[in-house]
């Protein structure tokens, strides 16, 4: 049934919430957790996603009950190189319905192949998203890609009745994620400034020597720079650190999600492009100046502008053969953000550390 607005649904006890994919897509879904938390206070909601989602929330307070991984499955948390088990999947779907879910809630995505692995959960009603080839759920609304990801989940709860009472995601950070982080940086009186160079898509990266530059001006102004990132962007983390003229501290996978949380509550900017990380700066509220391409921006840009400056580029041919990106794609994959000047992103920056020195 295509709907707007639900109301409440009875006598729900139960809630399973598929999400199963990166960092930057869980935060993108927790203002809706949150308005699920409100509208159902009794209910236990069961989030079923990736294992590195089980330690990073385990004893992590939030709207989330439990955690359970979801086995390997087409379209819905696969990996490369990696084939679903079926009898791993069968007896994964067997256990679901073991656990009498009264809600099931697809925020994964269009539901081509999501849908379908809602529907084997065997909840009392499901609802989500549906692009035209996917099969409906008892409630949907149509995925369309330019939507806030934010609000588009907040759309999804919404038919069963639950309301917003948050707008901006927000993680809790633990005194473990704090300890974790004092023992790889420790205090110090200087203003503490992450850069975040990486991204999972090269596409989104704005050039190093750039982090590298802004780094170095934050440096002169006595801030205590670090630079991190996961092993897969080692390169990037070490090619920052090398153009810098003044010292940095490497972090390239030094820290847990965990201390990453708590590394960034602790910064006063965090300077990243769009990714992961950036949102989850932001959600342990550290200030922070996003890099963003065109497309998304408007679909992954945060909604506030108090604490947060995103720069956005307008780039939209490819710089080497001069493909149209809104039409098509091509083989090259050049950056589409080196555009964004670094001068105007030191002077956010700054703006930014001024403002939190006078609240």
């Amino acid at each position: 049934m295509f709907a707007y607005l639900g109301e409440r649904i009875p006598d729900v006890r139960k809630i399973a919430v598929l999400r199963a994919n990166a960092l930057g897509d869980f935060i993108f879904v927790l203002p809706a957790l949150e308005a699920l938390r409100a509208t159902y206070p009794q209910a236990e909601i069961v989030l079923l996603a990736k294992a590195w989602h089980q330690s990073f929330l385990q004893n992590r307070p939030g709207p989330l009950n439990r955690v359970i991984p979801v086995p390997l499955s087409t379209g819905v948390n696969e990996e490369p190189d990696m084939q679903e088990d079926q009898h791993e999947l069968a007896r994964f779907f067997a256990a679901m319905q073991e656990e009498h879910f009264d809600l099931a809630l697809q925020l994964h995505g269009g539901g081509l192949h999501s849908n379908p692995f809602l529907l084997q959960l065997g909840a009392r009603l499901n609802v989500g998203l549906k692009t035209p080839d996917a099969v409906p759920l008892d409630r949907w609304i149509p995925y369309v890609y330019f939507q806030s990801e934010i609000f588009r989940y907040l759309e999804v709860v919404s038919l069963v009745g639950a309301t917003p009472v948050i707008l901006e995601p927000r993680v809790a950070v633990t005194a473990a994620d704090l300890e974790e982080a004092s023992h790889v940086v420790p205090q110090q009186q200087r203003p503490l400034v992450a850069l975040h160079p990486g991204s999972g898509d090269v596409q989104r990266r704005w050039p190093p020597e750039k982090f590298a530059a802004v780094g170095d001006a934050l440096a002169r102004a006595g801030a205590q720079i670090v630079v991190t990132g996961t092993e897969s962007e080692r390169q990037v983390v070490e090619q920052v650190v090398r153009s810098m003229k003044n010292p940095a501290q490497n972090l390239c996978n030094a820290l847990s999600l965990g201390g990453l949380a708590g590394l960034y509550s602790r910064c006063r900017v965090v300077i990243s492009n769009d990714s992961g990380p950036l949102h989850l700066a932001a959600a342990v509220g550290a200030s922070t100046v996003g890099i963003f391409w065109c497309f998304n921006l408007y679909t992954a840009g945060l909604p506030t502008r108090r604490r947060h400056r995103p720069f956005v580029s307008w780039q939209v041919q490819c710089p080497i053969c001069g493909s149209d990106r809104v039409e098509g794609t091509c083989e090259h994959r050049p950056s589409f953000v080196a555009n964004i000047p670094t001068h105007k992103v030191i002077d956010a920056v700054f703006e930014l550390l001024t403002m939190s020195e006078q609240t």
